[in-house]
């Protein structure tokens, strides 16, 4: 078949095709609005997959970060009302309550991660900043509810998106957890899976993991304290054994998570 016979066929064809393609397309109407619909629903969930993951996931992490930023001032403005006698510590909480929320609306797990290792921080610290005493049962319930953050993080949006630095602080934050409730073997075997894990090497937490295996034995003593030997003969002698007081817990404040991010 020649060339220009093969060309005059096609081109019959077509013809043929358009001008049945009214009929067709009246036939088949439903099913042309399903596919459309279909395209049109699968186009605009592309398009707002794109705008969650760049305008909203940045807006979370801005608003994340900028809490996180204000807390230096919120410990001084606390510490400020202390020396006048008034407890504001109740503003840590607040601020906790703010991470938690957006940890609980964010689709970014790295965001979601981030607010919830900085709010178990902030839990863990509002304890110190009371200006009471700190129930055991109070201690035990926010403890508990740090501990919860962090084993959150790591389970569940760290598994989903691994990043090992905040990794590394999370489970820093379980061992300080732990020596909170006095659990100081199972901090200590926290502290030396961050601290040796090659996973978590060079990172901030292994450092400060490493910096508290060297130190948390010195927490756990009781101090005695003995008379001055200038005033040793005028004062009477202590009870045998001398006083003993227990020392405050060590707040130790994580490297922030907006800085060891990868």
């Amino acid at each position: 078949m020649r060339a220009e016979h093969r060309h005059e066929l096609k081109t019959n064809e077509l013809a043929e095709w358009l001008g049945n393609l009214p009929i067709w397309a009246k036939q088949n109407l439903r099913m042309i609005i399903y596919v459309s619909a279909v395209v049109v629903i699968i186009a605009l969930s592309y398009l707002y997959h794109r705008y969650q993951k760049t305008v909203v996931a940045k807006r979370e992490q801005t608003a994340a970060t900028g809490l996180m930023a204000q807390l230096p001032q919120q410990k001084a403005q606390i510490a400020q009302a202390q020396a006048q006698g008034v407890d504001v510590s109740y503003m840590l909480l607040q601020m906790a309550d703010d991470l938690d929320n957006i940890a609980g609306n964010t689709k970014e797990d790295a965001v979601a991660a981030m607010t919830l290792i900085k709010e178990a921080e902030i839990l863990r610290t509002e304890l110190h900043f009371r200006l009471g005493t700190v129930s055991q049962q109070d201690l035990a319930t926010q403890i508990n509810r740090a501990k919860e953050n962090y084993t959150k993080a790591i389970n569940t949006y760290l598994k989903r998106s691994p990043n090992r630095s905040l990794e590394a602080l999370a489970n820093l934050g379980l061992g300080l957890c732990e020596e909170e409730l006095g659990n100081f073997e199972e901090a200590r075997k926290l502290y030396d899976e961050v601290a040796t894990g090659a996973a978590f090497e060079g990172t901030t937490a292994a450092a400060a993991a490493k910096q508290r295996l060297t130190s948390m034995d010195f927490f756990k003593q009781k101090l005695v304290l003995e008379p001055a030997p200038a005033a040793a003969a005028e004062s009477p002698a202590p009870p045998a054994g001398g006083t003993e007081i227990q020392p405050a817990p060590n707040v130790i404040e994580e490297p922030s998570p907006a800085q060891t991010s990868p």
